[in-house]
């Protein structure tokens, strides 16, 4: 079956929102792009486009490589983004059919479809559990396309996805289709059924630890602590992976039967996941936090991608808000019980 499908104006086909944070990046080419020929490249206007210069919500997609990728490696900026008003939207890849140890695959596909949906309304995001078999994704031209279309139609002015060095393979094919994409995206003979756009958004990667080719380079790092509670609470959505999957691959520890007990479970677990981020990066708290740096145990990270439009200083605020700086707090949300 293919992944491809025309793409029409769903999310409003208004053209002229294409640039909207293309003017407060500034008018300066990126460095790859002064050694292109000197030709025009993404990230930049060009002469004679309007742009639009205010403040408005930022749009923020989410191109992960399976259901859950997105809240673990992402979960606290898109909750800060969620509680300014953003426009976020998640997507996972695969279908995430091959996450389990005892559920047929078909069952599976449609079990984490329905858990996707129902973390995405922890933060009231778009959740999006595209067809590609789990386990199984390269990044081949259907894939990049598929993406060029998703690019096109959302406009965002942020995308989060995976680095091209994982462990996952699909982690992989999706961090390396996003990056052949991010260009693409702005020539016009490249799937020509959906409009290009005149400018690339911010393409983010999310933290990793892995160190080769080349380690993870921070460009943005701060505390999670403030919603480490939206976290767990849209993870815990998935619930065939982190109170199934996830404790049998690593190593069957067992989970407690009572709802609260399983969410003090997962959030100790989460906090023991990601607390050696912290450690890896203290250099760089402590130079976002000062002397306080050093008690920070819970963080996100994000390395800039070069092959997309570079991150200007004036808008660091506005696409990576800091969630102890967001208004009115992060969404307390309870989640209801969904398909066990």
């Amino acid at each position: 079956m293919s992944n491809e499908r025309p793409i029409a104006s769903r999310y409003g086909g208004n053209r002229n929102r294409l640039a909207r944070s293309a003017s407060r990046r500034g008018t300066r080419r990126p460095p790859f792009a002064r050694s292109f020929f000197g030709h025009w490249m993404p990230g930049r206007p060009r002469l004679g486009s309007e742009f639009v210069m205010d403040h408005e919500r930022a749009r923020v997609l989410v191109l992960a490589a399976h259901p859950d990728d997105a809240e673990y490696h992402a979960g606290g900026l898109l909750a800060a983004h969620a509680s300014r008003g953003a426009d976020v939207r998640i997507i996972s890849v695969t279908d995430g059919s091959a996450g389990h140890h005892r559920r047929h695959p078909r069952e599976l596909a449609v079990l984490r479809r329905d858990e996707a949906r129902e973390a995405g309304r922890v933060l009231g995001a778009e959740y999006v559990t595209w067809d590609f078999p789990d386990a199984a994704l390269f990044p081949t031209l259907e894939l990049r396309r598929r993406m060029i279309r998703e690019m096109r139609a959302f406009r965002p002015d942020l995308i989060l996805t995976h680095r091209t060095c994982d462990y996952h393979p699909d982690h992989r094919a999706v961090g390396q289709s996003v990056q052949d994409a991010s260009y693409l995206v702005t020539v016009p003979l490249v799937a020509p059924d959906a409009p290009h756009v005149d400018t690339a958004p911010v393409v983010a990667h999310m933290c990793d630890l892995f160190t080769r080719p080349y380690p993870f380079r921070p460009r943005v790092v701060f505390d999670v602590e403030p919603c480490l509670d939206v976290i767990v609470r849209m993870l815990a959505c998935h619930r065939s992976q982190v109170f199934e999957f996830l404790p049998y691959n690593q190593g069957n520890e067992r989970v407690p039967e009572s709802e609260d007990d399983r969410i003090a479970w997962l959030a100790a677990w989460y906090r023991r996941m990601i607390r050696p981020r912290a450690d890896h990066f203290r250099a760089a708290l402590v130079a976002r936090y000062g002397e306080a740096g050093n008690r920070v145990e819970h963080i996100e990270a994000y390395e800039i991608s070069e092959y997309a439009a570079p991150l200007a200083d004036d808008e660091l605020d506005r696409l990576f808000p800091d969630p102890a700086s967001s208004p009115g707090g992060v969404p307390r949300i309870r989640v209801e019980k969904g398909p066990q």
